[in-house]
């Protein structure tokens, strides 16, 4: 039984159980955080066994034919619709951000759309055509319908197969946390967005599904006497406006969000993680886990975590970014010293007002 089925709704925007939470959580919780936060270092660290190198030399933490093969395996299930309520939440909360920019985008391109979260809640008021591009060939294939004209390109996120000054928006929604080298992948935004383009995109965060993470974890050392990494190690928030400046975006702006769904139970977590094509894809994951160790984890999970009506909560942190291409009509921040008004003066800014109007 799927979260979805225990919501009844295939879209939870407003609904109860899907909730932005902002808080921290102390004790057990908070040591499980540290605890993960380690193994989540761990796993990006460079070893002999990470996987393959990268185009820039550092190890690749993730199986990317391993991901694509995941995806391409969810987007064919009998209802692939049942499991996306949190990419179709996320996409309209990219597509609210699009709505904000007072203009109208020519030709814009989606990275990892998918099968397409977030075309579906623009209009063609805004955008005149989408390039729809990703990965997995059945998720586009299969792609959710919308008003506006699109085209799919199977391609990387990492390599897009466009030349430079292109579109006029590039957006992304739950994409780019899977990608090996995020550098390389914000440069590849920006160079094929026009002067004056924007790109606003959305990705898991660190606090994402700490909850399994700890679970696992405690099971883990309680019946095998150690812990291996089960969810991916996610970016950090303080390092997004760096790399997104690195890449050559300017007027940045980063914010984060957590969205809290309840489910049954730890199985039916893991069972809407693989129908999303979420599952783990990292290089130095453990294969299985003993059944006895999931049962424990099923019984820490309820637990530590589990709410008085017998669902437990799951978290996913969300990074929302903003950030443009530098053109010579964007506004600038004035040079140092050229202020005419001292803070001191603030408390007689009645005064100086009304000295202005005479």
């Amino acid at each position: 039984m799927s979260a979805a089925a225990v919501v009844g709704a295939r879209s939870l925007r407003g609904h109860p159980l899907l909730r932005g939470v902002r808080r921290w959580w102390w004790g057990w919780g908070g040591w499980c955080r540290c605890l993960w936060a380690l193994s989540a270092g761990s796993a990006a660290a460079a070893s002999p066994s990470a996987g393959p190198s990268s185009g820039s030399g550092a190890l690749s933490p993730f199986d990317r034919r391993l991901k694509r093969k995941q995806k391409n395996w969810a987007a064919l299930q009998a209802e692939p619709a049942k499991c996306e309520y949190l990419r179709e939440e996320v996409g309209g909360r990219i597509a609210d951000r699009v709505f904000d920019i007072t203009r109208t985008f020519p030709l814009a391109l989606d990275v990892g759309s998918g099968r397409g979260y977030i075309a579906q809640h623009l209009t063609k008021e805004t955008i005149e055509k989408l390039i729809q591009v990703d990965t997995a060939e059945n998720a586009l294939k299969n792609a959710v319908e919308s008003e506006i004209p699109t085209v799919s390109v199977v391609a990387d996120e990492e390599f897009l197969p466009f030349k430079e000054d292109t579109f006029d928006l590039v957006v992304s929604s739950l994409s780019l946390h899977w990608v090996n080298d995020l550098p390389r992948a914000f440069r590849e935004i920006h160079q094929v967005l026009k002067p004056d383009g924007v790109f606003i995109g959305a990705m898991f965060g660190g606090d994402t599904l700490y909850e399994l993470r700890c679970s696992l974890q405690l099971a883990e050392l309680e019946r095998e006497g150690g812990f291996s990494p089960h969810v991916s190690p996610f970016t950090a928030v303080s390092d997004l406006g760096h790399l997104l400046s690195r890449a050559g975006f300017n007027t940045l702006t980063v914010d984060t969000d957590e969205i809290q769904v309840n489910y049954p139970g730890l199985f039916e977590v893991m069972e809407d993680l693989q129908g999303m094509g979420e599952s783990n894809c990292s290089w130095n994951r453990k294969p299985l886990l003993h059944r006895e160790t999931m049962l424990a984890a099923a019984a820490i999970y309820r637990e530590m975590y589990g709410n008085s009506d017998g669902s437990v909560p799951a978290t996913f942190q969300i990074y929302y970014m903003i950030g443009w291409k530098f053109h010579e009509s964007q506004a600038r921040p004035a040079q140092i010293g050229s202020a005419t008004v001292s803070f001191g003066d603030l408390a007689k800014i009645d005064v100086l007002l009304s000295r202005g109007k005479k």
